[in-house]
Formats: C-alpha cells, structure tokens, sequence
C-alpha cells in the first residue's frame, strides 16, 4: 500500500523524483516515530542536516581543484614565475578551503551540540 502511494504520486508529478521528495521526506519521517523514543525524529532529521553540511564540501574540493589546475598551467607556461604563483595558490587555497572548514564546524555542532 505505501509503495503503490509513492508510486502514484511519482507518476502524477510527472514522474519527476525531485518534486515529489518532500512529500516522500514527510511520509518517511512519519514511519520514524518510536513509542519508545518520541523524539526520534529530532534525531534523525539533526543527522541529516549534519549529513547535508557535508555538501558544502563539494564546492571547497571544485574551487580547490579549479584552483590547483590554473596554477599547474600557469607554472607550465612560465616556469620562472613558480614561486610567485605558488604563494598565491596557497592563499587562494586557503580562502577555499575555509568552506569546508565551516561545514564541518556546522555538521560537527549538529551531531553534537543540537
């Protein structure tokens, strides 16, 4: 009954899965409730905002690796220029890397703290 629910209001939206995920997240998070633990939703929706911090991450690692490639062609192009570039990599891979870093404060505080 509960997969024939989901899959009808899959093919009504159009079959377009991202539409219809927050209607699957709230019938989901309806069949986590416990008697035991009534607040096993809080739980678990503190688990997967910690989990989707950990996107922020993917923008850091693009910037990073962007950054990285334009320095190597860079270097390649004009070799005497190495140090010069190199110092600027590290601080530009430092700015991109501080994204990460406050997604993982923010997923650490999730898990821990919340």
């Amino acid at each position: 009954m509960f997969i024939e629910t989901l899959t009808t209001l899959t093919v009504t939206m159009g079959g377009n899965f991202i539409s219809v995920m927050p209607i699957y997240s709230t019938l989901f998070m309806f069949l986590t409730v416990s008697e035991d633990h009534p607040d096993s939703i809080a739980i678990g929706l503190k688990l997967l905002g910690a989990g989707l911090t950990g996107t922020g991450m993917i923008g850091a690692s693009v910037g990073q690796g962007m950054v990285g490639y334009g320095a190597c062609i860079a270097i390649g192009r004009n070799p005497e220029t190495a140090p010069k570039i190199t110092s600027t990599l590290i601080i530009t891979a430092g700015f991109c890397e501080s994204g990460a870093i406050y997604a993982l404060v923010v997923a650490i505080l999730l898990i821990f703290v919340a």
